[in-house]
């Protein structure tokens, strides 16, 4: 579908208003089961309806909410393509924040609160681009499975592999699919503007370290400390170094990375390659290795107490080839007295930047910004591709946004004062109509 401009102006529209009311719905997900989507899905539904599209609401537990919507193609023997974001937030004090962060406020330009940018801009790219085409009557060729997950934050427990398990008919018919963090402009010091598509991203080992030791009385001296054994364990796994793996992908990146901004290519020295991605070197340098972060702990319940145990989680993850050697060496450095266990495990993803989707998506982005330079990257975190990867579904990170030089994108992420650029949204809901119409 070629936009005219009332068109486009009615795009450009609809997208900011529909990101700042779903900003304005705090569906905050706390994690260990607690959440609630349920008013932003029937807000999803409502919206649809308003233009004659039929959604329906997936709960796998009382408010854990899922939508989903489909619009039949013209051309039934191609296979389906799944368009997915996330419905949930994380959790925002409001203390830390300058503004409300479910506002939905509109200041200097952007568009502000929890979810600015994970991801209710790209659930209002999503939405802003099906409800144009239905008021003007438009069918793509190959059909469209629409899904807003939940739980999204929490590892998907209750949204996507939740659906994916119990609900795979939905998906049925479908061979690739779309979501979040891809698609979005990187400007390297040397000047260039490069847009980088997800076609990797690491896998999730969230693992818990149990130390038993002797209940005492805190004044004696006590060599069997289950609080010291964990402590000991703890830091020798938040202070390894792990060395440095190059998948596929990387490679491709650092390659290109050298080719565009004339900076030679070696492998044992990435750190000049690094420095041209700006502040997305902590992001992509996270993708150099396995990581493991211990995030939380849990000991005692008195000051004059020794318990007997004492836990810790960390966060491990994945590049694709490497799971084992995550827990191996989180195994080898904790020693055989540190119970591990795996609380989440998903697999890490590896695709093909070479594909016609993949051209799509490229010639998109090219039609709004003729300057891009698109090439893949491997993201640091996951999503919710990695429940539709079990279903044989091949998934791409391409949420498009042309972003500002001096933005901090990655930051934004879980981030304090999270917000997007109108500009950079409107540019976002013409590439994917752009691309959606063509896939």
């Amino acid at each position: 579908m070629k936009l005219n401009d009332a068109q486009l102006a009615e795009l450009e529209a609809d997208v900011v208003t529909l990101c700042q009311e779903l900003i304005r719905i705090p569906s905050v997900n706390f994690g260990e089961g607690k959440g609630d989507e349920s008013a932003v899905a029937e807000y999803v539904v409502a919206k649809l309806a308003e233009v004659g599209i039929d959604a329906k609401i997936y709960e796998s537990a009382p408010k854990r909410a899922s939508v989903v919507a489909r619009i039949e193609g013209t051309d039934s023997s191609r296979p389906g393509l799944v368009v997915n974001g996330h419905i949930d937030v994380v959790p925002a004090n409001a203390a830390d924040w300058s503004v409300d962060p479910f506002s939905g406020l509109i200041k200097d330009g952007c568009i502000w609160g929890r979810g600015a940018v994970d991801m209710k801009n790209m659930d209002a790219m999503m939405l802003a681009v099906f409800r144009l085409w239905a008021r003007h009557g438009f069918r793509p060729e190959r059909t469209m499975v629409i899904v807003f997950f939940g739980d999204e934050e929490a590892g998907g427990i209750y949204g996507s592999r939740w659906m994916a398990e119990k609900h795979p008919e939905v998906f049925a018919g479908c061979s690739e699919t779309i979501s979040e963090v891809g698609g979005f402009s990187v400007t390297l010091t040397s000047g260039k503007r490069v847009y980088l598509i997800e076609t990797s991203q690491k896998g999730i080992e969230w693992m818990k370290l149990t130390a038993e030791g002797v209940a005492s009385h805190g004044s004696v001296i006590n060599k069997n400390n289950a609080v010291t054994k964990l402590a000991d364990a703890v830091a020798k796994v938040g202070n390894y170094t792990w060395p440095q793996r190059l998948t596929k992908t990387n490679e491709i990146f650092f390659k290109k990375i050298a080719e565009i901004s004339g900076k030679p290519y070696d492998p044992s020295n990435l750190k000049p390659l690094l420095d041209e991605v700006g502040t997305m070197a902590r992001m992509i340098g996270a993708t150099l290795n396995n990581t493991a972060n211990p995030s939380m702990l849990e000991a005692g319940y008195k000051a004059n107490v020794v318990p007997q145990t004492a836990s810790a989680v960390v966060d491990g993850r994945t590049l694709p080839g490497f799971e084992k050697e995550l827990l191996d060496t989180v195994r080898s450095l904790v020693g055989p007295d540190i119970k591990v266990e795996s609380l989440v495990s998903d697999i890490p993803l590896e695709v093909d930047f070479n594909s016609p989707l993949v051209d799509k998506m490229i010639a998109a982005i090219e039609s709004q910004d003729p300057e891009a330079i698109v090439i893949p990257y491997l993201l640091s975190g996951g999503t919710d591709n990695k429940a539709l990867a079990k279903l044989g579904i091949t998934g791409y990170g391409f949420s498009p946004l042309k972003l500002p030089t001096d933005i901090d994108f990655t930051a934004l992420f879980h981030g304090v004062d999270e917000r997007v650029p109108i500009d950079s949204l409107q540019f976002g809901a013409r590439t994917l109509q752009t691309f959606l119409a063509s896939a």
